[in-house]
């Protein structure tokens, strides 16, 4: 644990960074005049309503701001990597980029073999001369959309539909709680496990036997399937979605999401490629940043949400509040984060192993 610090200027600090970005490139029109090649490796689809077209959506958007040329690799497996990556440097790329944790020892081999080219790593871990990784602290979005179902249940029963009981969806889980109990201290959340990113058939068993086994009205999830999404719309309960805003695909049931915005990474971190600055980091970056979003609250959400929302946001946003900061108790009634304490960046990336009050694990 750490002591917690309060840091109000943290959004002054926030908002003079991003003019000081945005000055660098509206100077340096010498690096852009000419097309970068980059080369993107995807787990997913470039259309797929989720983790891989949120990449998609902010590179495209990076693309032209920065005169990018950028060529796509869908569904790819970790054994593939080798040969995409000698192919994207045969092509001449000068960025690669790839979105997956389990592409992971590829990267970094590729980053030694070709120390010319930057490497940029989502969800990654480590860093080098030529190779940064980097994610967002989701987990605060996490906490708003729990707001939001909390004030939005009437069974007080909200069921999570979850891919592995990992150290990243565990602290979204348990973020999301915490959001959900600082409006409504009778509601609990049922968690369901996929153990798969993207098996629509593992997330449509998962939310099934939610709504079987409980009273369930407000559905979140942490899967890069939709079909959680797709059951809720059919059976006429709200949802809370991920990655991606998809309201406009579930008209009668969609509240918000817990959406990415990586063009606020790409664009200032590609930058400092093509100017020669680059340094090799990782990153993990938070609200204040705009990596991390939630979606517009739609006319589902039940009067005051949106003002209980916009109040906890400011608070993180100006550095007087985050989400793990104690007194936390976990499921079992046992004290884990005290009064003037909070759970540090290690543990929230690599250590989260339990559940807060009011967690359901429905599997157990």
């Amino acid at each position: 644990m750490k002591k917690v610090f309060i840091v109000a200027g943290i959004i002054v600090v926030a908002l003079i960074a991003g003019i000081f970005v945005i000055n660098i490139y509206e100077a340096d029109t010498e690096v852009t005049k000419d097309t970068t090649k980059v080369g993107v490796i995807l787990n997913g689809e470039t259309d797929d309503h989720s983790w891989s077209q949120s990449h998609y959506d902010g590179l495209e958007k990076t693309a032209r701001e920065l005169n990018l040329s950028v060529t796509y690799r869908e569904n790819v497996k970790a054994e593939e990597i080798p040969q995409i990556i000698d192919q994207f440097a045969e092509d001449g790329c000068k960025v690669v980029v790839a979105n997956s944790f389990e592409f992971g020892e590829y990267v970094n081999q590729a980053a030694e073999k070709y120390p010319e080219i930057y490497f940029l790593h989502a969800t990654g871990l480590g860093e080098g001369k030529n190779l940064s990784t980097y994610f967002g602290r989701m987990y605060q979005i996490r906490y708003l959309s729990g707001i939001v179902a909390g004030m939005q249940t009437e069974t007080d029963e909200i069921g999570y539909v979850a891919a592995f009981p990992i150290s990243e969806v565990n602290r979204g889980i348990n973020a999301f709680t915490l959001g959900v109990r600082s409006v409504n201290s009778d509601a609990k959340v049922y968690v369901s496990w996929t153990n798969s990113w993207n098996d629509d058939q593992a997330a449509e068993d998962a939310t099934n036997r939610l709504l079987d086994r409980h009273n369930i009205d407000v559905l979140a999830m942490h899967t890069d399937s939709v079909r959680p999404l797709a059951i809720a719309e059919e059976q006429g309960i709200m949802s809370i979605g991920y990655n991606v805003d998809n309201s406009g695909d579930y008209p009668n049931t969609y509240l918000t999401a817990a959406t990415w915005d990586w063009e606020n990474f790409y664009t200032p971190n590609i930058l400092t490629c093509l100017q020669g600055k680059f340094e090799g980091n990782h990153y993990w970056e938070g609200i204040e940043t705009g990596i991390v979003s939630l979606a517009p609250l739609t006319e589902k959400v039940k009067a005051g949400t949106e003002e209980k929302v916009g109040q906890e946001m400011e608070r993180m946003r100006s550095g007087m509040f985050d989400v793990f900061y104690g007194p936390i108790y976990d499921n079992c009634g046992n004290v884990r984060v005290e009064e003037g304490e909070s759970i540090t960046d290690n543990v929230m990336l690599n250590e989260f192993e339990w559940y807060v009050e009011g967690v359901v694990n429905d599997e157990e």
